[in-house]
């Protein structure tokens, strides 16, 4: 094993030619000197410096070792550089939407990893409910959420639009009582279809709940379920249901917000939340037009 600091000697000493003059550059004596060049040449198992009255050259053996020395200590001084700046590694802890997790990883969150090499950014996803109950545990510095409200110490980003849709060519949604896929419990979208539901509407059997978006789409495209579905998944193998046609609940509109834990917020967390609302202002995900105003508390 080649140690830096013998590397460090022998590099002092090919630059200076000289092992009095390589001694006084790096604050040692010249015993001690060349006693680590011997113990390096005792290392490497050749000689690596010519010695004579003018002072020292390198060997063929010693000009080979030469460049290598240069690269290795400039590793291990960059390699203590990088592990100085990062000793006290700062953690953001970041709850987002299970249905939504794709949107943000495309663009901020990617980015956000990328350009700061020496913070951790910890994802959690949970529904909505979850999430703002969690954010006041203690558990997240930031979250986004989806609530039909406007939010309450909250900013809002975006609207999102729901739809009832059922297989194009399907007869789910013909049945006397619908066959239904929602998300979990706590899930604000969830929430909104009992609350809305009254007796004069058909009644409803949930077959499936789940936090994937993906699951309830396969579901509905497989004419198994009935489900309410973000304006910008459904596709042509979908067919949009009218709630008051076919006796559902009406679906609000839905808003997307952030919300932070106001004793965690640091100049980090203040720059992931600023590329998570440049992002939604640039590219809007596809959604509703987004709004960039802080809602106060009533």
């Amino acid at each position: 094993m080649l140690k830096i600091e013998l590397l460090e000697s022998f590099i002092a000493v090919a630059e200076s030619g000289n092992l009095s003059k390589a001694a006084d550059k790096i604050c040692r004596t010249q015993s001690t000197l060349s006693l680590q060049v011997k113990k390096l040449e005792e290392s490497v198992g050749q000689s690596l410096l010519i010695r004579d009255n003018k002072g020292v050259t390198l060997t063929e053996s010693g000009e080979t070792l030469l460049s290598y020395a240069y690269k290795m200590v400039q590793l291990n001084s960059q390699a203590l550089d990088e592990l100085k700046e990062c000793h006290n590694r700062e953690v953001i802890r970041l709850g987002v939407p299970t249905d939504f997790i794709k949107c943000y990883l495309n663009s901020c969150l990617l980015e956000f990893i990328r350009e700061f090499t020496c913070i951790e950014l910890v994802i959690d996803t949970d529904v909505s409910g979850n999430l703002y109950k969690r954010l006041h545990q203690g558990e997240f510095d930031v979250i986004v959420a989806t609530h039909w409200q406007l939010p309450v110490n909250g900013e809002l980003l975006f609207t999102r639009r729901f739809k009832w849709v059922a297989a194009a060519e399907g007869n789910a949604h013909l049945r006397k009582t619908i066959p239904m896929g929602l998300y979990p419990e706590n899930c604000p979208i969830r929430a909104q279809v009992f609350a809305n539901h009254r007796l004069s509407m058909r009644p409803i059997n949930v077959l499936l709940s789940t936090p994937s978006p993906q699951a309830l789409c396969m579901a509905v495209e497989n004419d198994l379920v009935v489900a309410p579905v973000a304006e910008f998944r459904i596709n042509n193998k979908m067919q949009v249901l009218d709630p008051l046609e076919h006796g559902l609940p009406p679906l609000p509109v839905f808003n997307e917000s952030l919300y932070l834990n106001p004793d965690t917020q640091t100049d980090a967390t203040k720059q992931l939340i600023d590329l998570i609302k440049t992002n939604v202002e640039h590219k809007g995900y596809q959604l509703d037009k987004p709004i960039l105003n802080m809602v106060k508390a009533s």
